[in-house]
């Protein structure tokens, strides 16, 4: 059955959701107050890179299922449901989640509503925030208003086929209306196969937060396991595919690389951390995760330096700045502290991404851009792989060999076969195994 649903915020989540409502049949309008923003998506310019989401949009708008607005309150009295999707950044000085957007969208929707109304936190927040939303909403008289948590699982680069082929959908509401009204919103995709977990708003709130801590732990596990792989002669690589053997462990996020960012992982671990301190029961286990990450990515700063003789003078190509690839996002990218200790120790970057390079200009000083790949080994003493962009790995290395000044290349993401490295001359420094000189 078609709905009618609002989605406030048209940035990476809310895009990504609304398309994606409107593919599976309901009447979506998408809420941004920049009309900037709002005519550059109407002129079929969409801000962010998300493989298949620019034909989604195309496609959705021209079915008229999929519209856009800067009118808020319009919006919200011809809606059954209102998604909040805007930005929940980590607070300068806490780290917390700031919900101060999501507060006012809050406000906004509460002002506006006609009827019965079911308000869903699609935005990632801390577990509490739909306590706070409902005693909003008894301040006020004469609203009918119902708190839905619905967290959010999309990964950058897979975020369209993420939400039409979720593995789960889980839905905290303490109103039985708002959650059979969310279980006939997905229910195309409950009949394919999704499964639909209905709870409290707490659990809800937490699911989403326990489930980026815990991969966090898996990635922090093994970059602290490649490192001493490395001291003592073992193989990474051999090492999680032997762990990811065992059905308990399985072996996704076992991959080493220069530790884990993106707008999810650093800030929900620091969010559950903060918040599990304030009930009381502190997540040592997660506070560690935090740490090792932070002290991770400063460590591969020490192995490049020790691969070319220290960093003064010396010029490095760098090839990736994505925090993963199949994104054009920087936030927490591991790139962006390896390249600034870079300059620091006074090396001389030349950087290259396939998509993120605009977005890394306003964050990194003192570098340059290249724009191709190759350029960024010419005059280099070494290459560094920071991004595990597919084309990388089908770089000729040859080619770059001879631009370089010193032979050196090293893979933070393992990408690179080390019997080619060899035959272009290059010596091949891997993450958590030995190096091929």
């Amino acid at each position: 059955m078609p709905h009618r649903i609002a989605v406030v915020g048209t940035g990476y989540v809310g895009l990504v959701c609304g398309a994606c409502f409107a593919r599976l049949g309901h009447s979506v309008v998408c809420v941004d107050r920049d009309a900037g923003k709002i005519a550059s998506i109407e002129a079929g310019e969409i801000p962010i890179f998300e493989p298949g989401l620019e034909d989604l949009v195309t496609a959705e708008r021209a079915a008229g299922r999929l519209t856009f607005t800067t009118d808020t309150a319009a919006a919200v009295r011809a809606s059954e449901a209102v998604f909040i999707a805007v930005g929940t950044p980590p607070e300068p000085k806490t780290g917390n989640p700031d919900l101060t957007a999501v507060m006012a969208v809050a406000d906004a929707v509460l002002d506006a509503v006609d009827g019965f109304t079911v308000l869903v936190t699609k935005s990632t927040v801390p577990v509490g925030t739909a306590r706070r939303l409902e005693a909003r909403i008894l301040e006020r008289q004469g609203i009918d208003v119902a708190v839905t948590s619905n967290p959010e699982f999309l990964r950058e680069g897979n975020a369209v086929h993420d939400f039409l082929e979720a593995e789960r959908i889980v839905v905290g509401s303490r109103d039985r209306r708002a959650a059979d009204l969310m279980e006939s919103l997905y229910r195309p995709l409950i009949d394919r196969g999704s499964v639909l977990m209905v709870t409290t708003p707490e659990t809800s709130e937490l699911v989403k937060h326990a489930s980026n801590a815990f991969l966090s732990t898996k990635i922090a596990f093994i970059n602290e396991m490649a490192r001493l792989c490395e001291k003592v002669g073992a193989d990474v690589e051999m090492v999680a595919h032997g762990m990811g053997l065992d059905a308990r462990i399985g072996p996704r996020f076992l991959k080493p690389g220069p530790g884990y960012g993106g707008s999810c992982f650093p800030k929900d671990a620091l969010a559950l951390a903060n918040a599990a301190r304030d009930a009381g029961s502190p997540l040592s286990i997660v506070e560690t995760v935090l740490s090792s990450n932070n002290w991770h990515k400063h460590a591969m700063v020490t192995k490049i330096a020790d691969a070319v003789g220290g960093l003064d003078g010396r010029r490095i190509g760098v090839l990736g700045i994505a925090f993963k690839s199949g994104t054009d996002d920087v936030r927490e990218a591991p790139a962006l502290t390896i390249i600034s200790e870079l300059v620091k120790g006074g090396a001389r970057v030349t950087a290259f991404d396939p998509q993120a390079m605009e977005n890394a200009r306003p964050l990194l000083n003192g570098i340059g851009y290249a724009e191709q790949a190759a350029e960024v080994a010419e005059g280099a003493d070494a290459v560094v792989i920071l991004t595990e962009w597919p084309e990388f790995r089908d770089l000729d290395f040859a080619a770059m060999r001879a631009r370089m000044r010193r032979p050196v290349l090293i893979d933070l993401r393992n990408l690179v076969e080390p019997d080619r490295a060899e035959a272009a001359g290059l010596a091949l420094h891997p993450l958590g195994k030995a190096a091929r000189i």
